[in-house]
């Protein structure tokens, strides 16, 4: 079925001539190397088609991976808009999706809403990266590929796996990362932009470390205020990248990170596990996401502390009821 999907999906990109790719609301790396790679990849092959990326939003620390277009609202009428690694519409970063012709929708989240014309979602893909490296080596006979492109897409899959740690990366997930390579992707450098850390970076993990909180069952979480984002120079997308460094807690299968903003008088939520699902969890929280990694939105600390009472239950009965989970 996807195999039809894909052509039908390559079928509307040949018959426009203009194409629109956009992405969600507090781009990723996944979203960024996903939208990157696949407008590089139309412009070296069609040039005589007009490929624009637009985002509303922006993520500082993948700015080296450069920027996006303005596009006028009345471009959109005769345009096909391609939304990649976006599972609603609500989180669609470009105010004027619905003005476009037709919509595709490429996602690897779990299915909610299917609001594309075409919708190709597989959701045990590791990332939306690893569908579009699908695509161009299913049609790679008709696409062109640069390094440049596969660097884009690479960076995706990278980020979105844990550097191929989490669930979801499977033999596939490795065989068209390594035909990326093949296509001339510069590691060396693109680590250098992803992973070296400025001293005031490695101050913040000084200071979570030393501010982690555990429950009785092991989850682990950690609130960052608004002072604190203040003290670290942090933005909401730098603040929320905390998660990952709560992984490693023996003994904890659920890590939470609650970052505070106060331009929407909410708090934001990171939701990170082993083993067990929380992807109700965040459904519960006005959210959601994939099984083991979610997203969350909460409207005081008393529903904050309310999330992390239910997370403590939910792992206090995984361990109750399952052996051998370290």
């Amino acid at each position: 079925m996807n195999e039809n999907v894909k052509q039908e999906i390559l079928s509307k990109i040949e018959a426009y001539g203009t194409i629109i790719i956009s992405r969600h609301i507090r781009p990723d790396g996944d979203a960024v190397g996903s939208t990157m790679g696949m407008a590089r990849i139309l412009r070296d092959t069609y040039p005589g088609k007009k490929i624009y990326l637009t985002d509303d939003d922006f993520s500082d620390y993948l700015a080296f991976c450069g920027g996006e277009d303005t596009v006028p609202a009345e471009v959109y009428g005769e345009a096909l808009l391609i939304v990649i690694d976006t599972g609603t519409r609500k989180r669609i970063s470009n105010a004027n999706f619905a003005l476009a012709k037709e919509i595709v929708k490429i996602d690897h989240h779990i299915e909610a809403d299917p609001y594309g014309d075409i919708n190709w979602v597989e959701d045990f893909r590791s990332s939306a990266c690893e569908m579009i490296a699908d695509f161009y080596l299913t049609f790679r006979d008709r696409l062109k590929i640069s390094p440049e492109a596969a660097t884009y897409i690479y960076l995706g899959m990278v980020t979105d796996s844990g550097r191929f740690r989490f669930e979801g990366v499977t033999g596939e997930t490795l065989r068209l990362a390594g035909a990326l390579l093949d296509c001339g992707v510069d590691t060396e450098t693109l680590y250098a932009h992803l992973y070296a850390e400025k001293p005031e970076a490695l101050r913040l993990k000084s200071f979570v470390y030393d501010h982690i909180r555990l429950t009785k069952h092991g989850v682990a979480y950690i609130y960052m205020d608004a002072a604190i984002q203040e003290r670290f120079g942090l933005n909401l997308e730098a603040a929320s990248t905390v998660v990952s460094e709560l992984s490693n807690i023996e003994g904890s299968l659920i890590w939470v990170a609650f970052i505070a903003n106060t331009e929407k008088k909410n708090i934001r939520v990171r939701l990170r596990s082993r083993f067990l699902g929380i992807n109700d969890l965040a459904i519960k929280y006005h959210g959601g996401g994939h099984n083991m990694a979610a997203g969350a939105t909460v409207f005081s600390e008393e529903e904050m502390y309310a999330l992390i009472e239910d997370a403590d239950q939910l792992l206090g009965e995984y361990k109750s009821t399952h052996e051998g989970w370290l």
